[in-house]
């Protein structure tokens, strides 16, 4: 009687289980059917309702949206992106010019946090934090000679404006562990990467990308520069990925007269916008070089683009990225974002630069500057070809350009690959020049900032020690990093004491000095010194 009252409730249960499920398949049908005729995007709610109710297995609902989310995008163009809260926080901060922290320029050596330089009047300075520390415990948890994650010790160290963190940090010659309790507090994101007077009356102004403080960066730069006496500028935007297109317009209005185009928008949703210069900028006159390379992109292209089409400038080094693209925030209440694509941006003469790509194929997009590489138009500007149906005209004096693929320098300089040889490329890959630098400079920081108290000094002075070498060799030797041939290590020597000297400068000073020293030996730069002083 029990058994069969047991089998009497199970099948009942069965039964409903079963209804419920025929219930909910049938409503799905039937919204599906529904939904064919009124609204595709339906679709997109019935098939995350049938998964999240019908799945063998338990799914994350949130996961399944944001797949379905980079599923749209991945068929579109190549730079519309969705990115999680995360995600979005951590690529907005070096635009956005600042992020909550302790204040420190850090390096990892040997599984340990090394302090380079504390930044001035930062919350770690402020604490009698300095250069050469290691930290070795965050909130007494120990982050040193465990393995830890470099994003890890990130997120330990940042944290809410004005809360508190504990350091434990490791001082040379002090036996014990220091203690310090550091507020933190807004830290600066610096997007110039360096500026000097390159030679008499020509300045040099390096731009790393364009974020929201980077207008406000080059206006103080250009103030020191013409107090200097600066009648000429080089601009370089190599390496230069891109930002924010106002603060590239912002930058360019400087340089052209008022009412000049600098650079327009246009898209199937989005009505064609122009942005003029206002005039009165501060360096309407005078010569002007840009310097651009195969990373130089986007706000970066618009800058260029500008200065050439308005026959404004010299634009010097190798072809640019080519991304002609506009893309439009698209913010959701949890903090992740869409990138979307929404319009292309055109140079005054008319000229899409973007570079060709299909829809979904991402893989071959991001193979772009492999394939370069291997066509050799990094070498030789006789093997790059342009369509003519894409010729365009500079404004005032009517040279010819190109659009459909990046921005073609007026005066092109090859790669040369004599500069950096084959070992030079992996003993930098293996960090094993960065590492040898941290633990000179460590082991002689007091010494060199007597010896040498003045940049200038430095410069003309200093020679990397013989010793420095043969460790970094010794260690490359002892992780089986090797030349080919003698032949190899002494082509090797000249860049690599070169850029041993500039690592030491930067720690010892700032990035300005590294790019001082490295420049020096920049073919690019060198061209632009060339035309701009006809030297």
């Amino acid at each position: 009687m029990k058994r069969t009252n047991n089998h009497k409730h199970n099948a009942s249960h069965s039964f409903s289980l079963k209804t419920g499920v025929g219930a909910l398949v049938f409503l799905l049908l039937c919204v599906a059917t529904f939904a064919q005729r009124v609204n595709p995007l339906k679709k997109l709610q019935i098939a995350e309702l049938a998964i999240s109710n019908l799945y063998v297995d338990s799914v994350d609902d949130q996961k399944l949206v944001e797949d379905g989310i980079r599923g749209m995008l991945e068929k579109l163009d190549p730079h519309s992106s969705y990115t999680t809260a995360k995600e979005t926080k951590s690529l907005n901060e070096p635009l956005q010019g600042s992020f909550d922290g302790i204040g420190v320029q850090f390096n990892m050596i040997s599984d340990t946090l090394l302090i380079i330089q504390p930044v001035r009047k930062g919350p770690s300075e402020k604490v009698g934090i300095i250069a050469g520390d290691r930290i070795i415990t965050v909130n007494d948890t120990t982050i040193s000679g465990v393995k830890m994650e470099r994003s890890e010790i990130m997120r330990r160290l940042r944290g809410p404006r004005s809360s508190k963190v504990k350091l434990g940090v490791k001082r040379r010659g002090v036996p014990d562990l220091l203690t310090f309790t550091v507020t933190r507090a807004k830290i600066p994101v610096h997007t110039l990467d360096a500026y000097y007077m390159i030679r008499p009356h020509v300045g040099y102004v390096r731009i790393g990308s364009f974020g929201a403080t980077t207008y406000g960066e080059f206006m103080t730069a250009v103030d020191s520069l013409q107090k200097a006496g600066m009648r000429d500028l080089i601009l370089d935007l190599q390496d230069n990925g891109g930002g924010y297109l106002q603060s590239a317009v912002r930058i360019v209005e400087e340089f052209l007269q008022k009412g000049d185009l600098v650079v327009y928008t246009e898209g199937r949703a989005q009505k064609r916008q122009e942005y003029n210069a206002g005039g009165g900028g501060r360096l309407e006159k005078g010569k002007v070089c840009v310097l651009i390379n195969e990373y130089s992109a986007s706000a970066a292209e618009i800058v260029t683009g500008a200065i050439q089409d308005q026959d404004r400038g010299t634009v010097i080094g190798r072809r640019s990225f080519g991304k002609g693209l506009v893309q439009r925030p698209i913010e959701f209440d949890d903090g992740s974002m869409i990138r979307l694509t929404v319009a292309h941006y055109y140079t005054p003469s008319g000229r899409c630069i973007q570079k060709p790509y299909e829809k979904g194929e991402k893989e071959d997009y991001a193979q772009d500057i492999e394939k370069r590489f291997k066509h050799g138009e990094l070498y030789s500007a006789d093997s790059i070809h342009f369509n003519d149906s894409l010729r365009c005209y500079t404004l005032r004096k009517h040279r010819t350009v190109y659009g459909g693929g990046g921005i073609m320098p007026d005066v092109f300089v090859p790669l040369d690959t004599t500069q950096y040889t084959a070992f030079h490329r992996q003993l930098v890959a293996r960090s094993l020049v960065i590492n040898t630098t941290l633990r000179y400079v460590e082991d002689h920081r007091d010494e060199l900032k007597a010896k040498y108290a003045k940049f200038d000094d430095y410069m003309k002075r200093f020679e990397v020690p013989q010793a420095m070498v043969d460790t970094l060799f010794a260690e490359a030797e002892r992780q089986k990093v090797k030349p080919r041939d003698d032949a190899e290590r002494k082509r090797t020597l000249p860049m690599l004491r070169l850029q041993l000297k500039a690592l030491i400068a930067r720690d010892i000073w700032d990035m300005n000095e590294y790019f001082r020293l490295m420049n020096e030996q920049n073919h690019i730069v060198s061209k632009a010194v060339e035309v701009i002083t006809g030297k």
